[in-house]
C-alpha cells in the first residue's frame, strides 16, 4: 500500500459520521491526556525546585555524583527516537507500511536502549550506596539532604522510564497490528496519538536531564 485511502465507514466508532471529526477528537483526548500528565509530573518538578533552593549545597554535591555522560548519550538517544518516530507517523499517514515498520523497529531499539543506559545507571547508584534507605552512605556537608535529592532522583527518573516502557509496549502493539492487519494503516490516528506520546516523553527527559546531571557544587 503506497497511497492513502479514506478511511471506510467501518472503521469509525459511535458517535462519529466523519474521518476527521473521529480523527480531531483523537488527538483532542490525547492532549488532555498529555495535559493531565504535566500536572503530575509538574509536581514532582515543584518538588524539586522547592527542595534544591533550601539545600542548595547539599544537591549540588550530589549531583557531583551523576554520570552526565550517560545522561548526555541518552538524551542523544531519546531525541534520535522522537526523529525517528515522527517519521514513522508521516509514513503511517500515507500509507507506507515497510517504512512504518522499519521505523518502528529503530525506535523501538532506541527506547530499550534509553532504558538500559538508565538502569546501567541504577545499577551504579546501588554499588556506590546512593539508593536512599537504610544503606545509603554518603560523604558531604548535609547526607540527609543529599539523600533527599536521590530520592527525587529516582521516584522522577523511574516515572519517565515507566512511560518510556509504556511507549514500547504501544509500539510493539501497533506495529503487530500493522505486520497483521492490511487495514490498519487505512487510519492513522493511533499513531498519530503515539507519536503525541511519544514527544511527551522526551519533553519530561529535557526537563530531567539539566535538573539531575547539570548540577555541581559552586
Amino acid at each position: 500500500m503506497s497511497a492513502k485511502a479514506e478511511a471506510p465507514t467501518d472503521l469509525l466508532n459511535f458517535p462519529f459520521k466523519e474521518a476527521g471529526h473521529q480523527r480531531e477528537s483523537a488527538l483532542f483526548g490525547m492532549w488532555i491526556f498529555l495535559a493531565t500528565e504535566v500536572l503530575f509530573f509538574g509536581g514532582m518538578f515543584t518538588a524539586y525546585m522547592v527542595y534544591r533552593y533550601s539545600h542548595w549545597q547539599a544537591f549540588a554535591e550530589a549531583g557531583a555524583h551523576q554520570e552526565w555522560y550517560l545522561g548526555c548519550l541518552n538524551t542523544v538517544v531519546l531525541l534520535t527516537s522522537g526523529f525517528t518516530m515522527a517519521l514513522a507517523v508521516e509514513f503511517a499517514r500515507k500509507g507506507q507500511r515497510a517504512w512504518l515498520l522499519l521505523l518502528f523497529a529503530v525506535t523501538w531499539l532506541l527506547g530499550a536502549a534509553f532504558l538500559g543506559i538508565e538502569g546501567y545507571e541504577y545499577h551504579t547508584k546501588f554499588t556506590e550506596h546512593l539508593v536512599p534507605g537504610s544503606g545509603f552512605h554518603f560523604t558531604g556537608s548535609d547526607p540527609s539532604s543529599s539523600e533527599l535529592f536521590f530520592v527525587l532522583y529516582f521516584t522522577m527518573t523511574g516515572m519517565h522510564m515507566f512511560h518510556m516502557f509504556v511507549g514500547l509496549m504501544l509500539i510493539l502493539f501497533l506495529g503487530g497490528w500493522s505486520w497483521l492487519s492490511p487495514r490498519a494503516l487505512l487510519t492513522p490516528n493511533p499513531f498519530e496519538v503515539l507519536g503525541l506520546y511519544w514527544a511527551f516523553v522526551d519533553i519530561v527527559w529535557l526537563f530531567l536531564y539539566p535538573l539531575f546531571y547539570l548540577v555541581h557544587p559552586q
